[in-house]
């Protein structure tokens, strides 16, 4: 194993970190003492584990609430400009103190990524094409100016994080352990600057299906020009928070005209770009007269989503159609439509996994997209491909196995 580990029982979870004579965060607090220094990255060979006295009662997987349960420990590092990375903390969940200005809460300088570990039918636990969710975290971190780390060094933080939580990983083939990584600007100031301290935290969740309708239920969406969730230039391909919330005011709208989820368009032409919390795919028969599976193209605007990656990979291997990465207008859809060549719409992310899409409401008009009644073929095809992996029932180098205690 790659880790040495320092193990100490904790006897009770604090519920605040203490403050400097200034009245800052201290910078050891997310360690709960004096781990030492790591200047260059963090190491996972370094974690200190601080254990909970006791362990919550696991929730019953069949009734799991997306995002509502966290599990007994966390795992924190700190960063200051002055002395670099400090050692990884295991440590029992709890809240965070931080100081009224710092630039996380006023600028939004933060990240988050999400991915999953799911148990498989052998009884292993396994990690979904985990790198590239710590290439993409890395790619974000960057963009929002946090301090520079080792996508390894995090992924076996990860690993280990998820070793000690693994019996909260759901024993069931409907559902799993979301691990979500969040990357915040700490220092206490209210200049807008790359911030000089910094705290990466891990908190991890067991989940059930995304959406309230179920793992499989189509959804509708609202496809609505006068809103944007991004543009060339931004961070539209950076997994920031500031990409989320703004789009909550447009989610609420498309519900009050009876719609789940967003469909966001981008310019003039109102290029198709992504759904909410979802790639898009579209399976129909192209201009052409062939057989395609067409998403948008990753320029900038859209999040290069896991799942979609590994659609496309997977459709590649089948060979059996065109797989295509190309802009797409709201008026290409509505011609396919009326011309009946359409044949499934779906939605993929590491949240929902696959979700066909039954209809679409634009300027007014709903479109009515065949996805339920051609199977859905493609879909249902997907999703048990991408379940078989991850499950373990189909094997593949794509699943990293967390290491037994």
């Amino acid at each position: 194993p790659k880790y040495s580990l320092e193990i100490r029982p904790h006897p009770q979870p604090e519920l605040h970190m203490e403050k400097d004579k200034n009245g800052l965060q201290n910078r050891n607090d997310c360690s709960n003492g004096d781990p030492g220094v790591t200047p260059d990255s963090f190491k996972a060979s370094d974690i200190i584990i601080d254990l909970a006295s006791c362990s919550k009662q696991k929730p019953d997987p069949n009734s799991l609430v997306f995002g509502a349960e966290f599990t007994d420990h966390m795992l924190c590092i700190d960063w200051m400009k002055e002395t670099g990375w400090q050692h990884p903390v295991i440590k029992p969940f709890q809240n965070l103190s931080l100081h009224p200005a710092v630039s996380a809460l006023h600028y939004a300088i933060q990240l988050f990524e999400g991915l999953k570990a799911y148990r498989g039918e052998d009884g292993k636990v396994r990690l979904f094409r985990p790198k590239l969710n710590m290439e993409r975290m890395h790619r974000s971190a960057l963009r929002m100016t946090l301090p520079d780390f080792d996508k390894e060094e995090l992924l076996q933080c990860i690993l280990k994080l998820v070793e000690v939580e693994k019996e909260w990983v759901p024993y069931s083939s409907s559902a799993s352990l979301y691990i979500r990584p969040t990357f915040i600007g700490t220092e206490p100031t209210l200049g807008v600057r790359k911030p000089s301290r910094a705290l990466l935290y891990i908190i991890l969740c067991p989940v059930g299906p995304y959406f309230s309708s179920g793992s499989f239920n189509p959804v509708s969406l609202w496809a609505e020009p006068k809103y944007v969730r991004a543009w060339m230039g931004g961070t539209g391909d950076c997994k920031v928070g500031g990409n989320y919330g703004p789009t909550i005011f447009a989610q609420y709208e498309a519900v009050a005209v009876g719609c789940q989820q967003v469909l966001w368009l981008y310019g003039e032409d109102e290029q198709i770009t992504e759904v909410g919390t979802m790639n898009l795919f579209i399976f129909w028969t192209n201009e052409n007269g062939e057989e395609e599976l067409v998403t948008p193209p990753l320029d900038g605007i859209i999040l290069p989503g896991v799942t979609r990656h590994s659609i496309l990979d997977l459709a590649q291997q089948w060979g059996e159609f065109k797989v295509s990465e190309r802009h797409l207008t709201m008026k290409d859809l509505v011609l396919a439509l009326n011309e009946n060549r359409v044949c499934e719409m779906f939605g993929a992310g590491t949240a929902c996994v696959v979700c066909p899409v039954s209809r679409v409401s634009y300027k007014n008009k709903d479109f009515h997209i065949p996805t339920m009644e051609n199977g859905p073929k493609m879909a249902k095809r997907f999703l048990q491909e991408l379940t078989d992996i991850q499950y373990g029932r189909a094997p593949s180098d794509w699943m990293v196995e967390v290491p037994s205690p």
